[in-house]
Order: C-alpha cells, then sequence, then structure tokens
C-alpha cells in the first residue's frame, strides 16, 4: 500500500478510539503492514483466566479449542502468557522467538496448535497495568498457507508502539470481570496441592517446577539455565518426578497434568 493509504488506515483508527469500530479500523491498519488470517485481542490478568475481548478469521477452526482448551487451562503452558507474567511488555513479539527451545514436540503442541492449523503468529503487545496484559495475536495458518515474510514482519516492527499506543488507549478503562483482590498461589504450589488431594502424588517444589518446565517445552539444559542448576540435576529431578507419578514420558506427563491444570483456572 501507498504512504497516503497507510495514513489513511492510521487517522481512522485513531477517530474510533473508545468506540465499537475501533477494532475494525485496527485491523485494517495491521493490514496495510502485514496480511494475516485471523486476529484475536486476549487480556491477560496476573495467573487469573484470560479474556477474549475481540476475533476475526478466515477459517473458523482456528478457534475452536480456544474456549474449551485453551482458556480451560492451556494458557497456563503459552509462550505468549508466560511473556506477560514477565510484566511490562509492549511492542511486536513473534511465538517462534519467545517459545521454549522445545517448545514444537510438546503435548500441548500437538494437541493446542496443531489443531488450529496454526503456521505462525505474532503478537502486540499492550501493557494497561502492573497486572493486565493485552496480546493483539496475528495469526497465518492453513487459510494463506504460509508464514509471515521477512518483509511484513519488519512492517510490523517499524509500527510497533503506535500498536501497542493504540491498543493501550482504547482499553484503557478495561477492568477484569472478575478481578480477584487477592492473586492466588503460584501455579506450582496450586498443582503440588492438586496432585496430593487427586492422586497421592507429593512432589517437591523443585520437582513441580521441572514439570511445568517439562509441559511447556524446555529442553534440560534450557530448564539448568532458568533454575540455575546443572543439567544432570535436572535429569535427577526429571528422573524422581516421572518415578513418583508413575509415568515414563512426557505425553503421559501432560494426560495426567492436563485436567489439573485446567480445574486451575475455574
Amino acid at each position: 500500500m501507498s504512504r497516503s493509504d497507510n495514513d489513511r488506515a492510521l487517522a481512522q483508527a485513531i477517530h474510533t478510539l473508545g468506540t465499537p469500530d475501533f477494532m475494525g479500523a485496527y485491523a485494517a491498519l495491521v493490514r496495510t503492514r502485514a496480511a494475516f488470517d485471523n486476529l484475536i485481542v486476549i487480556a491477560y490478568h496476573g495467573e487469573q483466566q484470560p479474556a477474549v475481548l475481540y476475533r476475526e478469521f478466515t477459517d473458523p477452526i482456528v478457534y475452536l479449542p480456544m474456549d474449551s482448551d485453551y482458556l480451560g487451562g492451556a494458557y497456563l503452558l503459552d509462550p505468549f502468557y508466560h511473556q506477560h507474567r514477565k510484566g511490562d511488555n509492549r511492542g511486536i513479539l513473534r511465538l517462534r522467538d519467545v517459545a521454549p527451545d522445545h517448545f514444537r514436540r510438546t503435548q500441548y503442541y500437538k494437541t493446542y496448535y496443531q489443531q488450529t492449523t496454526l503456521l505462525d503468529e505474532i503478537a502486540v503487545f499492550a501493557t494497561l497495568s502492573e497486572r493486565v496484559t493485552l496480546t493483539a495475536c496475528l495469526g497465518r495458518d492453513r487459510s494463506s498457507g504460509a508464514p509471515f515474510s521477512k518483509r511484513e514482519r519488519q512492517a510490523l516492527q517499524d509500527m510497533e508502539q503506535t500498536l501497542s499506543a493504540l491498543l493501550e488507549t482504547h482499553w484503557r478503562d478495561y477492568q477484569p470481570e472478575a478481578a480477584a483482590a487477592d492473586q492466588p498461589p503460584p501455579v506450582r504450589d496450586r498443582l503440588r496441592d492438586a496432585l496430593k488431594r487427586q492422586h497421592d502424588i507429593k512432589l517437591s517444589p523443585r520437582q513441580a517446577e521441572v514439570a511445568l518446565f517439562i509441559l511447556r517445552g524446555h529442553s534440560s539444559l534450557s530448564i539448568s539455565l532458568h533454575l540455575e542448576v546443572s543439567q544432570q540435576t535436572v535429569k535427577v529431578f526429571r528422573r524422581q518426578l516421572y518415578a513418583k507419578c508413575g509415568i515414563s514420558s512426557q505425553a503421559e506427563l501432560f494426560a495426567l497434568m492436563m485436567p489439573l491444570l485446567s480445574a486451575l483456572s475455574d
């Protein structure tokens, strides 16, 4: 598109701030930079269940697992969710750039992402408060059959501050419907409690931490760097974890843990 087309699209997005027409104008603005097959705006609030604020798509299959699987607990394993947990996020991030090194080997990827047919995903991050992060996730799926080009990614990067600022301005008064006064205990501790109650499995805090890292797609090397321990120590924790749970694979770990994680988001 020409520079004048881009300017008109930006002006329209600004004019519609605070109105129901904003997201249509915002999507049109983003399309001047990169073609996408789907767009979803998600609000993350601490460790509570996220909220979907907007979505549009070419192929409806892309969001079929969203309400049941993702919002039902799978978000706890999602790379963008963990980016939100780091705090103070703005600008453009590509999923493959923030995902753990073994993300595509995880059962989460195989059971959730492959259902969506997503080939590539880029998120515009915006911070509304210390607790609330917005992501406008742009996806390429089987509709186009190709990831974003290098040129498209660069065009989005060149406008990232504007795209974040527009989201922050439009949703500046947003408040979660069921915002908790107090943050819940960490997922690690709630998972340990649920395992003890439902399966009489007692994990140490470190073993539960390693379980979550494995489920999110971190290799032993990546886990060792995060926990600042040796890879051999990580392997010991993994063996202890599998022995206590009576399992021998990541698939079995996922099958055991996912129902518990889903219950944590209720």
